[in-house]
């Protein structure tokens, strides 16, 4: 009765399924629908038939289209377009190869034909195309309907091509693709759930942090989730639980330990040991002190292992020591010296006996330099500095000349305040109320890992302060440009990293020894920098912390860094305060409105950038306009961008070096680059001392201003500047674009419309350049008259750069014309000399001639050059017509200064004078190649004049040029006269480097348009034309250098491809090198606050076009950066000033020919070892396949592989170049 009831009450769209079953006595299948007073019940028959099955709707899978991004390059203009990939197989390449004439579009049109001719009897004439020639030949395919578009294909990357063969290939790249998509999230789980148990422990809740350990480790076992591997994540438990101390948690730990098969490492110990020190301190019970020594003995841990290895922070050391004496009370630890010697061959010769003890020995007092500072003074620097650091901000007052304020600047500074003042109040508030309803919301789950610990780390003051500064960085802008609000997020997001990490230091202790140390070393720099001691910084460094053993270490505890999508997630938070909670009131500035009206005082707007729109943030235009007629007379800038004020603290590992208590990292890596971290982190610590101390020898070279230059360059600057001395004028001198009239036509309104975006573009480009050369005068004027250091760091090839980005020598020729060497050097019989050859060289009026003949003319125009000196905007202004105009002054400057002492040879020159390599990159190339006539073109061998590469590739295009033009070709006819040297030197220097033919194009276009005599409308066609006839040339003149060159790039093309790995190799110094170039999948994180997953570069399929286009220039950059390294530490070992631009080398003037000297030695001593045979050898054992993975079946895969092991083994020929010859090139670098 109750299923009529039901039945009866039903509608027929509530029918389920009605059905027609072949058995008679199948019943209809309904709804379930229950009625207010019944309760539910099965929908099921009085009959049980196995027949009856709940029919399940079908999902329907929407198929996704690929994809590539492709350049269409027409005769005026290039636009992006996308073009479907398809997917080939054998018989469709076999197809193409035999019809080449067919394209792709018409390969339709050969399967049908082959489709009816398949019964016929074959050929016996047919070309057979081999596997190995399709293999060879598939990058060579164009899948493109259009012969204007350029495509260059990757071998089982963009799934371009594909075989019968290669779905076996996409198979086994898809298991490995699972296999490194679980790695990757068990990696990114382990750094997400590491610091956030860390961050519990900061706050004093280590509980907290074991809760979510224990949630996802019971998710691992329950459902098949991401295990937790890493003993550092519970080594943090653990030290949570011996700081309280809790014995029972920690013994609970350990248990889970056991339970999951990890051992307990050094670390492990130290926190066992340091909570039995706090639980008993005051009791002679020692059962559980020697069952764990025990155990940590049974383990080959021994006593001095834990106080040698271990990572001692606050009192560890002395609680741990206790501990063990209670067993052992006559224990005394053996701490074992430092290994502080090079074990690298090509630096064997700077070890001697003098390091393996502490030195210190002061200087002598008979020596030739004086000092520039002494102990005390170094220590009263460093206090400043210390300052500095510990607050986190510099002001300094900007340069901008400005009138006497008015009242109405007054007023609006009194009304910033004000609302700044508010803000503070307000923010506070915010942060409060968002981070009391974060902390409420329920943790339970995934849940469990919040962002309420990385915001109580600090004091509520320290995020509020970080959110002031980033309200005056936004409202002091850029109107036409902004960051996207994902890097806006991660921006600030770094910043409460950095503070956290200065007040982590304070918190263990090792501000404190940081001190203690600093004070000795400065003792130690001040008698002993610049004099050639046995000891470099590092060493010394290293030794007076051996000493130090009390208290924290330097580096302090294992530290788990907060990874990049944390840093975001603080971030935004930090944001919505400032989006949702800052207003403004529109008639603030209006006094004759006093009615309030408050609206947001920072607004979102969204830009296109190619097919990708991004968020942007922006200040309401009443907030821009207040900030604009306050006229602020400070700038801000965080402690770590700006030079310091002592000596920076050496590098003596990777996470220990640069500024004293503030962050600086010693490589530049993008956030998802992790593998040259692991690399680095994995390498012996002595292997990676040759660029450590190649960092630290850069660094401790002291700075002062150049206060003469810096104030004629304040004056150009403050009176509008100057385009033609390219000292940034502000965007007021931008000439407007003309007004629209009635009268116009719509052609020519939108003429004008684009008149006025250039114009616009153009403000835009002024005020960045503007703003630059602001920052840097400002601080320049801020550091006028004190010695200052740049700490320096390194990209991931070893090039080197100073980390304080606005102040420094690596910038413009105005940059480097406001800097010089803080201690003076005497000249020498030979200094003024050199300082007039560097003043002709800065011209590039005698780049052709000899040493002796650029000497002779410095001395005939010597009277130009005093007069740019004395009179430098009323006079001559001879120094205005050089290439680097305002290095020229600084030059004549000195030269003048010098000139008019008595004795020049005895005048104490600041001077830095430059040796520039001759087109460094194909020096190492020629040197690789043993290319003899490549070396001559580059200056590797001696000769009575400079050879000029740019002038010599010129005229052999010039020569081609000329037989196009007799044969009537018309754009060679065009160019007769203007294939100038200054037109292709950008292309020939970005050759080696790995410049593409499109953008060489670009480059040689933009040097044709500047002629004012070019014909305008010729100007992309005779580009291509000359980038053809430019890469022929240097073909033909660097035979060795293509060989090179080729087989770098197909190394990586197949080590990417076939192994899908990302290219790797050791520098000649030991320096591992990652090539971080990989394809970013989308990861949805769904409404997770901290994301358990992001991307990784090891764990992500490599982006085979950048890797093989990156490899070539890449290792020429580390071979260079090799080359500077070694002249570095040579250099100071022979008591020389030495500072590098790269492949440029300064030094004082006295010192010139020393540095010549070391720099020749050392360019000879580097490309004597084999070099490509070695990594060659590394590559093989890499990523090289063994005989048990071939399948000896023919097919595409095994070909691959067998090709990839081929290429990686085969090197190319080298010539009879002898390397020696290097030792007499004047030339060489000159």
């Amino acid at each position: 009765m109750h299923r009529l009831m039901k039945l009866r009450s039903l509608s027929l769209q509530q029918i389920h399924v009605v059905s027609r079953p072949t058995a008679v006595n199948n019943p209809i299948r309904l709804r379930e629908r229950l009625c207010g007073l019944c309760t539910p019940i099965r929908n099921q028959s009085t009959h049980t038939n196995p027949i009856i099955q709940v029919s399940t709707k079908r999902k329907r899978t929407k198929k996704v289209r690929t994809y590539a991004e492709i350049l269409e390059v027409a005769g005026q203009y290039t636009t992006e377009a996308r073009a479907s990939v398809k997917k080939l197989k054998a018989k469709d390449l076999s197809l193409l190869a035999k019809e080449p004439e067919i394209g792709l579009s018409e390969l339709h049109k050969i399967k049908t034909r082959s489709r009816f001719i398949s019964n016929n009897p074959v050929d016996p004439n047919l070309t057979t195309v081999e596997a190995d020639e399709i293999i060879d030949n598939v990058d060579q395919l164009e899948i493109s309907q259009d012969p204007s578009i350029l495509i260059e294909h990757e071998i089982a990357d963009e799934q371009e091509l594909h075989d019968e063969s290669v779905e076996n290939i996409e198979t086994e790249h898809l298991q490995t693709g699972k296999q490194r998509e679980k790695a990757g999230k068990e990696e990114a789980l382990a750094r997400t759930l590491g610091a956030h148990i860390e961050m519990c422990v900061a706050i004093g809740n280590p509980h907290r942090g074991l809760t979510s350990l224990l949630y996802f480790r019971n998710r691992a076992k329950t459902s098949n989730g991401t295990p937790i591997r890493s003993i550092n994540i519970y080594n943090t438990v653990l030290r949570g639980f011996a700081m309280k101390p809790n014995i029972n948690k920690l013994k609970e730990v350990i248990t889970y330990i056991r339970e999951d098969g990890l051992m307990l490492n050094v670390q492990s110990y130290v926190a066992i040991l340091e909570c039995l020190g706090r639980v008993y301190v005051n009791s002679t019970r020692s059962k559980f002190v020697r069952y764990y020594c025990t155990m940590m003995t049974n383990q080959g841990i021994s006593y001095d292992e834990v106080m040698n290895k271990a990572d001692f922070v606050s009192d560890q050391r002395e609680v741990i020591l206790s501990v063990i004496r209670k067993l052992h009370p006559d224990y005394i630890p053996t701490y074992k010296h430092p290994d502080v010697q090079h074990k690298c061959g090509l630096l064997e010769n700077l070890n001697c006996p003098e390091q393996l003890v502490p030195m210190n020995k002061n200087r002598d007092e008979t020596e030739l330099y004086k000092r520039l500072f002494d102990g005390e003074q170094l220590k009263e620097f460093t206090r400043k500095q210390l300052e500095i650091e510990m607050d986190g901000y510099v002001k300094v007052r900007s340069i901008e000349s400005k009138p006497k304020p008015s009242t109405a600047v007054l007023h609006c500074r009194e009304l910033l305040e004000k609302v700044l003042n508010d803000w503070e109040q307000v923010a506070t508030k915010a942060f409060q109320r968002d981070l009391d309803i974060l902390i409420a919301q329920p943790r339970q789950g995934s849940k469990t890992l919040t962002l309420d610990p990385y915001l109580r780390c600090l004091p509520i003051g320290d995020y509020i302060r970080v959110i002031l500064n980033e309200v005056r960085r936004l409202a002091e802008g850029s109107e036409t440009y902004s960051p996207t609000t994902n890097q806006l997020y991660r921006e600030l997001g770094s910043r409460v990293y950095a503070r956290y990490q200065v007040e982590r230091k304070i918190r263990d202790g090792v501000l404190k020894k940081i001190c203690t140390i600093q004070e000795m070393y400065c003792d130690w720099y001040a008698d002993n920098h610049g004099c050639g001691n046995p000891l470099n910084t590092r060493q010394q460094w290293q030794w007076i912390a051996h000493e130090q053993q009390d208290g924290a270490q330097v580096n302090g505890a294992f530290h788990h860094t907060w990874p990049a999508i944390t840093m975001i997630a603080i971030g935004e938070f930090l944001y919505k305060i400032i989006m949702h909670d800052f207003k403004i009131d529109v008639n603030i500035v209006r006094a004759n409105n006093p009615k309030q009206k408050l609206l947001p005082a920072f607004y979102t707007l969204f830009r296109s950038q190619g097919r990708v729109v991004k968020e942007e943030v922006k200040p309401h235009p009443v907030l821009a306009r207040l900030f604009r007629n306050s006229e602020q007379e400070y700038l801000t800038f965080p402690a770590y961008e700006v030079p310091m004020r002592c000596p920076p603290k050496p590098w003596i590992s990777v996470t220990s070096g640069g500024y004293l208590v503030a962050h600086a990292d010693v490589v530049r890596l993008p956030v998802q680059a992790v593998q040259q971290w692991q690399r680095l982190n994995k390498a012996p610590p002595v292997s990676l001392y040759p660029a450590l101390d190649s960092l630290n020898q850069l660094a401790s070279i002291p700075w002062t201003v150049n206060k003469p230059v810096l104030n004629v360059i304040l004056e150009l600057f403050n009176s509008g500047g100057s385009s033609r001395l390219d000292v940034p004028q502000p965007p007021s001198a931008c000439p407007a674009a003309p007004a629209v009239t009635a009268t116009m036509t719509k052609a020519e309104k939108f003429q004008l419309f684009r008149q006025r975006m250039q114009v616009r573009r153009r403000k835009a480009e002024m005020y960045s350049l503007w703003c630059d050369a602001l920052y840097r005068l400002s601080l320049a004027n801020h550091f006028k008259d004190d010695v200052f250091w740049l700490p320096h760091n390194m990209d991931f090839r070893g090039r080197v750069y100073p980390v304080p980005p606005h102040l420094n020598h690596l910038g413009s020729d105005l940059a480097r014309s406001m800097l010089v060497f803080a201690e003076s050097r005497p000249l020498g019989p030979k200094g003024l000399d050199w300082l007039k050859i560097h003043c002709i060289n800065l011209t590039g009026l005698k780049k052709r001639d000899r040493i002796e003949d650029r000497l002779t003319y410095a001395n005939e125009i010597l009277d130009d050059i005093l007069d740019s000196a004395d009179n430098p905007l009323t006079g001559k202004m001879w120094w205005a017509q050089s290439d680097e105009p305002w290095q020229t002054l600084a030059c004549c400057m000195e030269i003048a200064n010098a000139c008019r002492t008595a004795e020049p040879a005895k005048y104490e020159s600041r001077y830095p004078v430059h040796q520039d390599g001759s087109c460094n990159g194909l020096q190492h190339y020629a040197a690789l190649g043993r290319d003899s006539a490549g070396a001559f073109s580059v200056n590797l061998t001696p000769a009575e004049r400079p050879q000029d590469v740019y002038s010599a590739v010129a005229a052999l295009v010039e020569i081609q040029r000329a037989k196009d033009a007799e044969v009537g070709i018309k754009v060679a006819q065009v160019l007769n006269g203007f294939v100038r040297r200054k037109v292709i030197k950008q292309t020939v220097m970005t050759t080696v480097y790995g410049v593409t033919r499109f953008g060489a194009r670009l480059q040689i276009a933009r040097q044709l348009k500047d002629i004012d005599d070019f014909p305008k409308d010729m100007v992309w066609s005779a580009s291509a034309y000359l980038t053809s006839k430019t890469f022929e040339s240097l073909r033909s003149m660097f035979t060795s250098t293509r060989e090179i060159q080729d087989w770098f790039t197909e190394c990586a093309r197949l080590i990417s491809a076939v192994n899908g790995q990302n290219v790797e190799w050791v520098t000649p110094l030991g320096l591992p090198v990652v090539q971080p170039y990989s394809r970013h999948r989308k990861i949805d994180h769904g409404k997770k606050m901290l994301a358990e997953n992001f991307l990784m570069d090891m764990f992500e399929r490599p982006n085979v076009m950048k890797q093989k286009n990156a490899f070539p220039p890449n290792f020429i950059h580390s071979l260079d950066s090799s080359h500077m390294m070694l002249t570095s530490l040579f250099c100071e070992r022979a008591g020389i000033t030495f500072v590098s631009v790269h492949d440029c080398f300064w030094t004082h003037p006295c010192s010139v020919e020393i540095m010549n000297k070391i720099c020749r030695e050392q360019f000879v001593a580097l490309h004597s070892q084999p070099i490509l045979e070695n990594l060659s050898q590394f590559l093989v054992k890499k990523y090289s396949y063994k005989n048990r993975e071939f399948t000896d079946d023919g097919s595409t895969v095994d070909l691959t592989r067998r090709k990839l092991n081929k290429v990686l083994q085969k090197l190319p020929a080298t010539g009879d170049f002898d390397l020696n010859s290097v030792l007499n090139s004047i030339y060489f670098f000159s």
